[in-house]
């Protein structure tokens, strides 16, 4: 059975991709730091028909990250598909001109050097099998930085880079690694299946070879 490890799940866009991987016959790792809420949406999964487990973890400290991975892919098998979306600290969203050094470079650890933990987890075992998938899911402040939101904006583009590396080194391997950029709060962007059309976009991703970026909608601006 294929794995996906959702890193970030929640209740949100983490609960509509762990369904719309479950229907793809997907087992499903639900990967954040706050144990009794993932079980609670493994629990609602398991009686939908899926099988989902949770193991807590925090992106700022690896050991607890590359555990956590490590003890899916025990429990469930190798893992296929990552999806890299931890919710930013508001701490992150502060202006630029409150942006203190230490506060950077937890952002950056946060986004980039958190997803460089999960990617060396899971890769060996992907480039083995030859087929696999990383997903990011990031705000427009990858795209473009914005005064008022100082931290995601050093530390989303750091991420965005090392994904875009990925992306070129593993092309060649039937390893996929693509961005989501999601400009803004989904319940604003009035889709039209709202929620389930982003974890729709998100399997389109992770099933097709394509460029790295995508935007979810086009970029204006005024929005994060």
């Amino acid at each position: 059975m294929p794995v996906i490890a959702i890193i970030g799940a929640g209740p949100g866009l983490g609960a509509a991709v762990a369904r719309r991987f479950g229907r793809e016959g997907f087992a499903i790792a639900l990967i954040s730091r706050n144990q009794s809420k993932l079980n609670a949406m493994a629990a609602e999964l398991t009686v939908a028909g899926f099988t989902a487990r949770a193991y807590a973890a925090d992106v700022l400290t690896p050991a607890s990250l590359e555990s956590a991975l490590a003890r899916a892919a025990s429990e469930l098998g190798p893992i296929t598909a990552v999806q890299y979306s931890p919710l930013p600290s508001r701490d992150y969203l502060k202006p630029v001109l409150d942006l203190t050094p230490e506060l950077a470079l937890e952002a950056l650890q946060f986004s980039a050097l958190g997803l460089i933990h999960a990617a060396r987890a899971v890769l060996p075992a992907m480039r083995e099998s030859g087929d696999g998938s990383i997903i990011l899911i990031n705000g427009g402040t990858s795209v473009k930085a914005r005064a008022g939101f100082a931290g995601t904006s050093v530390a989303f583009p750091a991420e965005s880079a090392y994904g875009e590396m990925l992306h070129d080194a593993l092309a060649g391997e039937g390893i996929r690694v693509n961005q989501l950029v999601i400009p803004g709060g989904i319940p604003q962007l009035q889709l039209d299946n709202g929620i389930d059309d982003v974890a729709d976009r998100i399997w389109d991703l992770h099933a097709v070879a394509g460029p790295f970026r995508t935007m979810l909608i086009p970029l204006e601006d005024g929005r994060e």
